[in-house]
């Protein structure tokens, strides 16, 4: 069967050289006479992986040295708990930004170690935009502040990252990691599950500056604490092997690409094209704001329930595959990550347009 044009919000597609590489190597990596799903976590050909893959991703995103970077398990959802577990500790406060369910998670987290102060919000305006934030709001004595850099239900992201001085900003990064160029500087901690932009589901990336390390206090659980991990090099336990291999090969790709730059450029022009057919159908539209627009994820709409139904079922047929929208906001969602082809793009602008000729 001919592979689909798959916008899934989550786990998402992979670059097709990835999966033939990894076809490839399933049952003997390297010559090694075993698949990576088999090898010890301990054994060479493993440490070569892991310590590969860390390269890599320092190479492609510029990680200063002062930063480390972890291979973790849990989800982002467990660094909803990490993060205050380990940097609420000073002052018991910390300064978040509020833009989406996930955010409502974190916050939820936090408020179990201290006082959280929620600087901005677009809740009352369904999330459709990034809230402008006032530094006068900030709090000086907070131990970090808090923000998702891209809403993957809601569809949005910040154009600008916020300067939060001598204060740690701390960002999900989940669903647009690699996708553009970023300052690694900026922040304290970065952390993104894998499976938008990554590899596949069963790694978390956590890359936090050294002096943020070894803060908590020893009630909290071995596991939960960022030392335990970067003394041990990811290793402290098993380690997600398989996904942390595939993550490996990503970061590969996008070295063989010519590396991020590169990979926003061909994002900026897949956006480009399906923002400006939104912009200018009768029949369809975005409901975020043309300033707080995700790169990633491009919700859109109808307006009729039943529509967007159809739509999502003859898309499917056509071979358009994972549109339908987030279950608390509706409509239909493309996700078009880093592995998504320009050709899908326009194989969806193209089909959109005959749907609206047919049901316009």
């Amino acid at each position: 069967m001919k592979r689909v044009y798959n916008f899934s919000a989550g786990p998402a597609c992979l670059p097709e050289e990835v999966l033939l590489k990894a076809a490839e190597e399933m049952v003997n990596y390297n010559n090694s006479g075993m698949g990576v799903m088999e090898m010890s976590h301990r054994g060479k050909e493993f440490k070569n992986i892991i310590g590969s893959a860390e390269a890599d991703l320092r190479e492609i995103m510029n990680i200063p040295v002062n930063y480390k970077v972890l291979f973790l398990q849990g989800g982002a959802s467990l660094q909803f708990a990490m993060v205050p577990l380990n940097l609420m500790i000073k002052n018991k406060k910390a300064d978040y930004v509020h833009t989406g369910q996930w955010t409502k998670k974190a916050i939820a987290e936090a408020k179990k170690s201290g006082t959280v102060n929620i600087v901005a919000s677009s809740e009352e305006d369904k999330f459709t935009r990034i809230p402008p934030l006032d530094p006068g709001m900030f709090s000086r004595d907070a131990d970090y502040f808090y923000i998702a850099t891209n809403n993957t239900i809601y569809g949005t992201r910040y154009a600008d990252i916020p300067d939060t001085g001598d204060i740690p900003l701390v960002a999900d990064m989940s669903s647009n990691i690699l996708s553009e160029t970023i300052d690694v500087a900026k922040f304290g901690i970065i952390f993104a599950g894998a499976q938008k932009n990554i590899g596949p589901a069963g790694v978390t990336i956590v890359i936090i500056r050294e002096d943020l390390i070894g803060l908590a206090d020893g009630s909290i659980p071995t596991m939960l604490d960022y030392r335990t991990h970067a003394d041990n090099a990811s290793m402290f336990n098993t380690p997600p092997c398989y996904s942390i291999y595939m993550a490996g090969l990503v970061f590969k790709w996008i070295k063989n690409k010519g590396g991020i730059p590169v990979v926003e450029e061909v994002n900026r022009k897949k956006a480009d094209i399906l923002y400006k057919y939104l912009d200018n159908s009768g029949l369809f539209r975005s409901p975020v704001e043309k300033e707080s627009r995700s790169l990633m994820n491009v919700p859109f709409v109808t307006g009729k329930d039943d529509l967007d139904a159809k739509f999502i079922e003859e898309a499917g047929k056509a071979g358009l595959e994972t549109l339908k929208g987030h279950r608390t906001v509706g409509g239909m969602r493309a996700s078009i990550y880093n592995a998504m082809p320009i050709e899908g793009v326009k194989a969806l602008v193209a089909f959109m347009e005959k749907f609206e000729k047919e049901n316009g």
